[in-house]
């Protein structure tokens, strides 16, 4: 990744969940962490933050129905007010927000018209830009005076041609309403796109490429010429792959079918598609990954079934993408499940076998816990795409965002933090 020249390196990296958010202070030019933390369980009865900083973890318990806000001002008063050096190189804060609708192709300086327009898009994503809100308000006061950049996970998908993004429902839904296909995790895809141009030796314009998040959340994009052109996340986090609870495609006709005949109210329905499906739903056991392939192995057939079906969802919608691409450079796994399942990996690879797709079983074993390269059999006859497994930074991103952002607009390089906000 190329350096970004401001007169200070580190980013506080802020992402706001709906009860969660993690902090980083990422050096802009490497990607190295000097602080990385969680707040969790917002909101409810047992808030905490958990933190790791000169290699050593902490963590603490905040007051019940703590918020972002307290979670912002622990960092400052507890964790970074020791931390006088790292606070002066303090260039900027930046923020992951998830929906920025078609208001924004990139990344850009937070001022009041952009804080506007992504209070816009809350019923976009009603469970992630209030956070993003309460996050860049929190920050606002805890920093006053030191510049803030959102960083949206909709802008890099915002290439995508009209006729992938478009519904088959009547155009004056678009145009009076914005509904269209909008795609997330575009900060992951971007990164991982970036780092295969990378390991294949091409310019980034000059790569095409299969990106797939996998996670607790998941989705898959094809990035033609370094741009995406398509991506299986829609108008909202909820269409395409089977996740951890999220159903992915369905037959719309359900909705009407859970509405009509079985007298579900749009919350349940709302609960049902979001919280109680995807692999939770599927197996009856869990959401995780990691436990079903432990459950799977010991004959559980819920989740045998579950992983089968993520599989076998994942492996079309790469087969189609070979569709909408000229040509394939690689296939990219990356996401907690992708980096880490070698289960999945192979389980998929498999089934794109007519494709060309041959797993090497030694190097994809020993693809975990941040290891990078390649998975493919070497043995395949015919030239076929590169399989890459790429451990994810999207922190990383948004730090050069951010630096290069308020470096080009000769803002402040050092933070003066407020304690007790």
């Amino acid at each position: 990744m190329p350096d970004t020249p401001v007169n200070g390196s580190q980013v506080l990296v802020l992402n706001c969940g709906s009860s969660s958010l993690k902090f980083a202070l990422i050096n802009s030019r490497n990607g190295d962490a000097s602080l990385s933390g969680l707040g969790d369980a917002l909101g409810q009865s047992a808030p905490s933050v958990s933190w790791k900083i000169a290699g050593e973890k902490h963590n603490a318990t905040l007051s019940e129905g703590a918020k972002h806000t307290e979670v912002i001002e622990f960092v400052v008063t507890n964790i970074l007010s020791g931390q006088g050096s790292l606070l002066k190189q303090i260039a900027a804060i930046g923020h992951r927000v998830v929906h920025g609708g078609e208001k924004f192709s990139h990344s850009v300086r937070i001022n009041d018209q952009v804080i506007s327009a992504i209070q816009d898009c809350v019923a976009l994503a009603p469970l992630h830009n209030p956070a993003h809100l309460q996050g860049i308000e929190a920050a606002t006061k805890a920093f006053p005076g030191v510049p803030q950049v959102a960083v949206f996970d909709t802008a890099f998908h915002q290439t995508m041609p009209r006729h992938a993004y478009i519904y088959a429902l009547p155009y004056t839904l678009y145009e009076e309403h914005g509904i269209r296909r909008y795609g997330m995790h575009g900060t992951s895809h971007r990164f991982v796109s970036e780092r295969a141009a990378l390991l294949l030796g091409k310019p980034t314009d000059d790569v095409n490429i299969i990106s797939a998040h996998l996670g607790n959340g998941a989705s898959i994009a094809a990035i033609q010429a370094g741009k995406s052109v398509d991506t299986s996340m829609g108008l909202t986090p909820l269409e395409g792959l089977v996740m951890g609870t999220r159903c992915g495609d369905i037959d719309p006709g359900i909705l009407l079918h859970l509405g009509v005949r079985l007298d579900y109210c749009m919350k349940e329905i709302n609960d049902l598609l979001n919280k109680k499906s995807g692999l939770l739903g599927i197996s009856q056991l869990s959401n995780d990954c990691r436990a079903l392939e432990q459950a799977a192995t010991e004959g559980h057939q819920g989740a045998q079934l579950a992983l089968e079906i993520f599989c076998y969802r994942l492996a079309k919608y790469i087969a189609s993408y070979h569709g909408v691409l000229s040509q394939v450079d690689a296939l990219v796994f990356t996401g907690g499940i992708g980096e880490n399942s070698a289960f999945i990996r192979e389980n998929v690879l498999n089934r794109l076998s007519g494709l060309g797709y041959q797993v090497c079983e030694s190097s994809n074993l020993g693809m975990r816990f941040g290891a990078e390269g390649a998975i493919e059999s070497s043995s395949s006859q015919a030239p076929t795409p590169k399989v890459l497994v790429i451990p994810t930074n999207e922190e990383w991103v948004i730090a050069r965002d951010a630096a290069e952002i308020i470096g080009k607009d000769g803002s402040p390089a050092s933070a003066q933090p407020q304690g007790g906000t």
